[in-house]
C-alpha cells in the first residue's frame, strides 16, 4: 500500500486551517498514487498551544472527523491523523483512522504521555494494542513516546500488525529515535512503521522532522528532510512476508523466560 506521510506543523491553533492543509495534502497524497495519508501528533490543532488544547478538543465523532471523512472520500484515500480527543471531562492526545470510503475505522489514545506539558494536558489512554484492516495490511496505531517502548510495539507484532502507524512530534535533540530507532523497531518486529512528525519551531518545543517510512529489514524507504514536506513510500505485502520469513526473532522468543518483565 502506497503510503503518503504529510511532516508538516499545520497552522497551529487554527483547526479550519488545519482541515486546508490536509485537504490539500490528500490532494497531492492521491495524485502520487497513495491509498493512505498519515498525519503528525496532534496535527488537527497544533501541540504548543497551551490551554486551547482542552477548548479545541473534539470527540472522535465530532465535526472536524466528518471534515476528515469527506476529505478522505472525495480522494479516495484513508487518513490517519492527531488530533486531542474530549470524552466528557477527559483529553486524550489520539489518533484516529478514517478510511477511503469515510467511515472510522479506529481510534487509539496515547499511553505513555512525554512530559510536564503533555501530563498536564492529557490522560493517558489504556489500550495497548489497536488495529484496523485497510486494504490487505493490518494497520496498528501508535503515537510518539510510545514507540520508544520495546514492549508496546513487540505487543503489536504479536498481534499481527503489519504496518504500524506512529504520528509523533520528536523534539530536538533525540532526532536519533527516527534515524535509528524506529528502523531498529521495524527489524526487530518484522514490520512497517510509519513515523510522521511535526517540523520547527513552535512555542517551547523545536521539531525534528526526518519523517520516516521504515521496513522489516530496518531500512528506511523514505525520508523526510528538516522541512514541512510530504514524502511516499510502499508498505510490500511480498517484501513483508518474504522477510518474517528469514527472520526468526518472533519465532525464537521464549516467553516463559521473560515473566520479570512484568
Amino acid at each position: 500500500m502506497r503510503t503518503a506521510l504529510l511532516q508538516s506543523s499545520g497552522r497551529p491553533g487554527s483547526v479550519a486551517e488545519n482541515l486546508k492543509v490536509l485537504d490539500e495534502a490528500a490532494g497531492r497524497a492521491a495524485a502520487a498514487g497513495a491509498g493512505l495519508l498519515v498525519t503528525s501528533e496532534l496535527f488537527l490543532t497544533g501541540y504548543a498551544i497551551g490551554d486551547d488544547l482542552g477548548r479545541l478538543a473534539e470527540p472522535a465523532d465530532g465535526d472536524a472527523t466528518d471534515a476528515i471523512a469527506e476529505t478522505a472520500t472525495r480522494h479516495g484515500l484513508a487518513i490517519a491523523y492527531g488530533y486531542p480527543e474530549r470524552d466528557g471531562e477527559r483529553v486524550f492526545n489520539s489518533v484516529q483512522l478514517i478510511s477511503a470510503a469515510g467511515t472510522r475505522l479506529a481510534n487509539y489514545r496515547k499511553t505513555h504521555l512525554y512530559g510536564c506539558f503533555e501530563r498536564d494536558h492529557f490522560t493517558p489512554g489504556e489500550r495497548t494494542v489497536v488495529q484496523a484492516e485497510l486494504d490487505g495490511l493490518t494497520v496498528g496505531l501508535m503515537i510518539c513516546y510510545d514507540v520508544e517502548f520495546p514492549e508496546n510495539v513487540r505487543a503489536h507484532a504479536l498481534a499481527g500488525t503489519d504496518l504500524l502507524l506512529v504520528p509523533t512530534a520528536q523534539l530536538h535533540p533525540f532526532q536519533f529515535v527516527a534515524e535509528s530507532v524506529v528502523p531498529v523497531r521495524a527489524f526487530e518486529n518484522q514490520m512497517y512503521i510509519a513515523y510522521v512528525n511535526r517540523v520547527g519551531q513552535e512555542g517551547e518545543f523545536e521539531f525534528v522532522g526526518l519523517s520516516t517510512l521504515a521496513a522489516p529489514d530496518g531500512v528506511a524507504r523514505t525520508r523526510a528532510g528538516r522541512t514541512e514536506e510530504l514524502v511516499v513510500a510502499d508498505a510490500d505485502p511480498v517484501l513483508l512476508a518474504a522477510s518474517r520469513e528469514s527472520n526468526p526473532y518472533l519465532t525464537d522468543r521464549r516467553p516463559g523466560l521473560y515473566g520479570s518483565l512484568v
